[in-house]
Parts: C-alpha cells; sequence; structure tokens
C-alpha cells in the first residue's frame, strides 16, 4: 500500500514517527497491536461520537448483518434514517444516501449545476470537501499535511470553474460575483471549518454568504460531513441559524460505517434521478450496515442530556488547555465549536487559511509524540481536529489535561 496505508494522515509522516496499527476499540479507548492503550480523541476522524464499538450499535449491526450485508435494493431503515435527518434539519425535505462524503459533495455540486443551469462554483481556501477533482483546490486536510494543496493528475480544465475564496472574508466573495455573477452556481462552504484544524465562523460570514447566493440566484451548500450532528441534532446551520440550499452530510449518521448523504428542498431534489434528469447511483449507497449504525447513534443522540453532557466535557478540556497555554506562556492557542477543537501552535487565533499556515508544525509534532507515549492519542496532524465522545468522562479530562501540561511544558 502506498505508504503503508489507505489514506494519507495515518502514515504519521506529518509528525515523523511511525504509525499504530489498531487492533481493537472500546468506548473512549483504543489498542494497538503491540498491547498499547490510548485514550482516543481521533473518534475515527468524527463519526464516532459514541465511542468505539457502542453497545447500541454492535447490536443494530450484528442484527443487520445477520440479514445480509447489502441488497442493492431499498430497505426500511434507509427510509427511518431519512426521516430521522429530515426531522432534525429543516433545510431537507429530501435526503439521497450515499457511500462517503466524497460522493455526497460530489453529487451536491453537480445538483447545484443542474439546477441552476450554471457552471463555476465558489469554495474556500483551506475547506476540504473530498477529493473529487474539481474541488481539491487548495484543499485543506491531508492536502494541507502534505504540503500539496492541489494534486498532480488533476488537469487544470477540470479546475476552471472552481473559484477560491477567503474563509471568513466576505469581500472576496463579493469580488469574485462582481466577475463572474451569473455564472456561479453555487458557494460550498464548511459553515465550521474542520479540515485545516477548527476554525469558526466569523460573526455575519454565514450570513452575508446566504444573503450573496439568494441574491444572486445562485445556491449555497453547506458540507456538514463533520458538523452534521456533531453540533447538534441540526449541525451548523442550526447553531448559527443560517439555512442552506443543500447539505451535504456523512460521518456521525453511518455510526462509523461508510456513508455520506445530501439534501435539500423538494423542489431542488426534485431534479435527482429518478424523478429528474440529475443522474447519481451507489451500488452500496443506502446499504443496510451503515443504516442501522446511523440509526442507532442518531437515536442515542435524541435522548435527553447527551449534548450537554458532550458540550461541558469540551468545555472543561478546552478551558483546561487555554489556562496551561497561558500558564506556560507559549505561543499557542485553542479553536473550539461544542465537541471538537483544535490546538494551534500559533497566535492569535487563526481565522482563515493563510493565518491557520503559519502554525509550527514542528512543534505540534513534537506535542503529539509527547502526547501518544504518554497514552493520549490527538491527531497526528496540526491541521486537524480533536473529537470528544460520549464515552468520555471527566476523569478522562482531568488526566488529559495533566498530560497536555507535560506535554506542552516539554515542547
Amino acid at each position: 500500500m502506498p505508504g503503508g496505508v489507505n489514506s494519507p494522515v495515518r502514515s504519521f509522516k506529518a509528525v515523523s514517527g511511525t504509525p499504530v496499527f489498531i487492533s481493537r476499540g472500546k468506548g473512549q479507548y483504543i489498542y494497538d497491536a503491540d498491547g498499547n492503550k490510548y485514550t482516543d480523541y481521533m473518534s475515527s476522524w468524527g463519526p464516532l461520537i459514541l465511542g468505539h464499538a457502542a453497545p447500541a450499535v454492535v447490536r443494530a449491526v450484528k442484527k443487520a448483518a445477520e440479514k445480509g450485508t447489502s441488497y442493492g435494493a431499498p430497505c426500511e431503515d434507509e427510509i427511518e434514517l431519512a426521516k430521522l435527518i429530515v426531522k432534525a434539519f429543516p433545510s431537507i425535505d429530501m435526503v439521497r444516501m450515499t457511500s462517503s462524503g466524497t460522493e455526497a459533495t460530489m453529487s451536491g455540486v453537480r445538483l447545484a449545476r443542474a439546477y441552476t443551469k450554471r457552471d463555476y462554483i465558489v469554495k474556500f481556501e483551506g475547506c476540504y470537501h473530498g477529493h473529487a477533482d474539481y474541488l481539491l483546490v487548495q484543499a485543506g486536510s491531508g492536502a494541507t499535511t502534505f504540503g500539496t494543496p492541489s494534486s498532480p493528475g488533476v488537469p487544470e480544465s477540470f479546475t476552471e470553474k472552481t473559484l477560491l475564496a477567503n474563509y471568513n472574508d466576505l469581500d472576496s466573495v463579493r469580488g469574485l460575483y462582481d466577475k463572474y455573477r451569473d455564472k456561479i452556481a453555487a458557494v460550498i462552504i464548511e459553515p465550521v471549518a474542520a479540515n485545516m484544524g477548527v476554525v469558526p465562523p466569523a460573526d455575519g460570514f454565514l450570513e452575508g454568504l446566504r444573503k450573496i447566493t439568494r441574491d444572486s440566484g445562485s445556491l449555497l451548500i453547506f458540507d456538514e460531513v463533520i458538523t452534521g450532528f456533531r453540533l447538534g441534532m441540526g449541525g451548523a446551520q442550526h447553531k448559527y441559524g443560517v439555512k442552506p440550499d443543500i447539505t451535504c452530510l456523512g460521518k456521525i449518521i453511518g455510526g462509523g460505517l461508510p456513508v455520506g448523504a445530501f439534501g435539500g428542498k423538494k423542489d431542488i431534489m426534485s431534479m435527482v434521478a429518478p424523478l429528474g434528469p440529475m443522474y447519481q447511483a451507489g451500488t452500496l449507497s443506502g446499504n443496510p450496515l451503515a443504516m442501522a449504525a446511523g440509526l442507532a447513534t442518531l437515536r442515542k443522540l435524541k435522548e435527553p442530556g447527551n449534548y450537554k453532557k458532550l458540550r461541558g466535557l469540551s468545555l472543561n478540556m478546552v478551558e483546561g488547555i487555554k489556562e496551561i497555554i497561558k500558564e506556560l506562556g507559549i505561543s499557542a492557542c485553542v479553536n473550539s465549536v461544542e465537541s471538537m477543537f483544535t490546538i494551534f501552535f500559533t497566535e492569535p487565533n487563526p481565522v482563515d487559511y493563510r493565518t491557520v499556515l503559519k502554525s509550527d508544525t514542528k512543534k505540534y509534532s513534537k506535542f503529539f509524540e509527547n502526547l501518544l507515549r504518554a497514552g493520549i492519542m490527538f491527531p497526528p496532524s496540526q491541521f486537524e481536529a480533536v473529537f470528544l465522545s460520549l464515552a468520555h468522562t471527566d476523569r478522562d479530562v482531568d488526566r488529559t489535561l495533566d498530560v497536555v501540561h507535560k506535554a506542552l511544558k516539554a515542547v
């Protein structure tokens, strides 16, 4: 396998180490092939909001697997999961399942182009929307980690209709609309950037995008693959009170299994085959295992007090780290939204891709290595998010803060 892995950031290349190979996970812990135990704050890059091998999810997947792993035909759980998604997101009347977040964003963009009969799209520097060719331009996530924000193998003609704006900068968006106004099909954005590390939207930024797109007759696409059900039942759009035209989901709605989805109002989604002419399909879309895992996860999240618990754990962790940074007097800061955060080795707090890139990645690498030796698993990249889960406890947070203090002091 290239680099010995099936996804680049797993290689630990960004932190100059040897990748940890995991043999199993349970609750808030993961165990490597050598028997070492770690308190895990990657949560499989976000979807394991209940923790590893959550009993409700395991039971649901076992029950589904006993009936068959794939049908290539509709199953009842697809409808039940769709109902939960539609109820949680007022901007969604209809939803189509896919097998990955990349498929969801790719399909969302295709839908916007079909609906508006326009070709150009606007994306933001540092926002990652999967590895579709025309979206792999100044992307975040692993593309930032390895210094290749654009990829060889992507012809210029594939990206010539992808326009770049600066995150949290409405003027950069207005400038593009001044030039391409009637040609822009959609703006696609992570409403809370999480693939260049966590960068929250500035006050009025999302509202400004909503107005610009509405006034110009183009669509607003929220990529909530990470933030959907992570920031609450209605995702970022509920938290910030801004409704997009198309929403892309993934991660949590599959409960740890491969999944994605895109949805919107009925008039837009009616463009999708078989109702309309915009084609999209997938053999494993809506497969019974992912649907069962997703249903079990969302039903658990709906129970009273769960998001309050997550919020409390995260607040204690973030405020504790901020106090440590202040006490040690080091050049670092924390960006956070609900149960996800990033420690950046830079000051002041990053607000866009350019300020994110001022981070000292060598210091982060040393910090990561110090944590790992003490049994704490943070993401092996400065440009990723830390995720808490409902399996974590106050005791985990206290112990983690103690390790973080020692790790930062050593750095």
